[in-house]
């Protein structure tokens, strides 16, 4: 009886969190969908009067949206491919091989993690300049090549496969590339998938470092041109809410369709020495 009474429980406050969850992008949907000005009355009303895609026909014509979309999944694709890579190869080199000053080393990286972005903005910005990256594709993707957090992750997960296994395949004349290549890179499918999404999501969220690095309009990602359109638009709150499900629609089913790999690996990612 007690099992019961606890199971109805928990799960009626998850149902809550849920809908507590989903409610705000609910109504996201539904403003974006309703006449001008009726999300702006008082009390806000939860669904529109009338369905209206007049906001999504607008911001298409106020934005070169086509022209955004293209920057933002540019970008988030590019720096996911190559963070990818590069945090795998340095996971699995701080896991398995190993070289003078390895392990504190990897102490360092996990030290800088407490160190807040914006303090080396400045620094990266300056750096950028000199190399003639400003107002580049190049600019923002360079900064997101490989993170603290990405390299951890590898390294955790590349920790919980057998050494033997590595043994048997340096036994049979396979090089540490070949190695890493055909048999490690395989059985970290989970949390490369896991940091593959993880990144994806941040990149294309990512609002502060583009707007610093680029200044021409036509390199816009999506977030940063439908901040200045805000910004014209501050009162057009229909407006913005059609521009912010754009924004969240292609991550959110990219989520969705990857969510149980990306919950495997978190969960099979804190093996221990």
């Amino acid at each position: 009886m007690k099992r019961t009474v606890s199971s109805v429980l928990l799960h009626a406050v998850l149902l809550l969190l849920a809908v507590a969850t989903a409610a705000p992008l609910v109504w996201m949907v539904s403003a974006s969908l309703m006449p001008q000005g009726q999300a702006n009355t008082e009390p806000p009303p939860f669904f529109p009067s009338a369905v209206t895609w007049d906001n999504y026909r607008e911001l298409f014509d106020r934005l070169d949206l086509g022209r955004q979309l293209f920057n933002s999944f540019f970008i988030a694709t590019s720096i996911t491919l190559i963070s990818t890579l590069f945090n795998s190869m340095a996971g699995y080199a701080f896991a398995r091989l190993r070289f003078p000053g390895r392990d504190r080393i990897f102490a360092i990286l996990l030290a800088a993690m407490v160190i807040p972005s914006q303090v080396s903005m400045l620094p990266l910005f300056l750096l950028l300049k000199n190399l003639g990256l400003i107002n580049t594709y190049w600019g923002v993707i360079v900064t997101g090549m490989a993170t603290i957090l990405g390299i951890f992750l590898m390294r955790q997960y590349a920790l919980s496969v057998p050494e033997e296994l590595l043994d048997a395949a340096r036994m049979d004349g396979a090089s540490e590339w070949r190695i890493y290549w055909s048999v490690v890179l395989p059985l970290c499918r989970p949390v490369l998938v896991t940091l593959a999404v993880l990144t994806f999501l941040t990149t294309w969220n990512d609002f502060m470092w583009p707007l610093i690095v680029l200044t021409d309009e036509s390199r816009y990602t999506l977030p940063v041109a439908l901040a200045n359109l805000s910004g014209e638009h501050v009162q057009d709150t229909e407006l913005m809410m059609a521009g912010a499900v754009v924004t969240v629609f292609p991550v959110l089913l990219l989520f969705l369709a990857l969510q149980r790999q990306y919950i495997a690996g978190i969960m099979m990612g804190g093996v221990k020495e």
